[in-house]
C-alpha cells in the first residue's frame, strides 16, 4: 500500500507540473493579447497640428525678423569696407577708420553668436513645452485606445528608433486631433 501511495503522489505531481506548464503558455497568450503597443512621430505631431503650425511660424518670424537686422548690418559692414578701399586717406585717418572697421566687425560677430543662442534656446522652450503637451495627447489616445506602450518611432530629422512598425499602431493622426481638441488656442 505504501507504494501505492507514493505512486499517486508521483502521479499528482506530474500532472500539476503538466498542468503548469500548459497554463503559462495560456497566460502568456492572454497577456499578449491585453498588450498593446503604439507608435507616434512627435516630430509631425508639431508641424501638422494647428498649435504646433502656429508656434513654428512665430518661430520663423522671429528668426526672419533677426536675419534682416543680421542682412543690413552685412551690408553696411560691406559698404564700409568698400568705402576703405577706395578712398583716399591719409595713414593715420586710414588706420583709425580700419579699427573703427574691426570693431564694427566684431561686434556684428558678437550680436550674430548671441542671435544663434537666443535662437537655439527657443527652439529648446518650444520644443520642451511642445513635448509635454503632445506627452498628455498621447496619454489620453493611448488609454482611451488600450494601449500599453506608446514608443515615439522617431524620424529622418531625428533619431530613426523605430525601424518598423504597421500602419494600424501609427497614432500619430489620433494624436494630432487630440492635441488640436486640447490645444485649441
Amino acid at each position: 500500500m505504501p507504494m501505492a501511495k507514493t505512486r499517486r503522489g508521483q502521479i499528482a505531481v506530474a500532472l500539476a507540473v503538466i498542468g503548469t506548464w500548459l497554463i503559462i503558455p495560456l497566460s502568456g497568450a492572454l497577456a499578449a493579447d491585453a498588450f498593446k503597443m503604439g507608435v507616434i512621430d512627435p516630430q509631425m505631431v508639431l508641424e501638422k497640428s494647428k498649435a504646433g503650425k502656429k508656434a513654428l511660424d512665430g518661430l520663423k518670424e522671429y528668426v526672419s525678423t533677426r536675419q534682416k537686422l543680421l542682412s543690413r548690418d552685412e551690408e553696411e559692414l560691406r559698404t564700409t569696407e568698400k568705402t576703405l578701399k577706395e578712398s583716399k586717406l591719409s595713414e593715420g585717418e586710414k588706420k583709425e577708420r580700419e579699427a573703427q572697421f574691426r570693431t564694427k566687425i566684431q561686434e556684428y560677430q558678437k550680436r550674430a553668436q548671441e542671435f544663434n543662442q537666443d535662437l537655439q534656446g527657443k527652439q529648446k522652450e518650444l520644443v520642451d513645452d511642445y513635448m509635454k503637451r503632445i506627452a498628455l495627447a498621447t496619454q489620453t489616445v493611448a488609454e482611451k485606445g488600450g494601449f500599453s506602450i506608446v514608443v515615439d518611432k522617431g524620424s529622418e530629422q531625428t533619431i530613426k528608433i523605430v525601424i518598423y512598425s504597421k500602419d494600424a499602431i501609427d497614432l500619430t493622426d489620433q494624436v494630432i486631433k487630440e492635441f488640436d481638441r486640447v490645444n485649441n488656442k
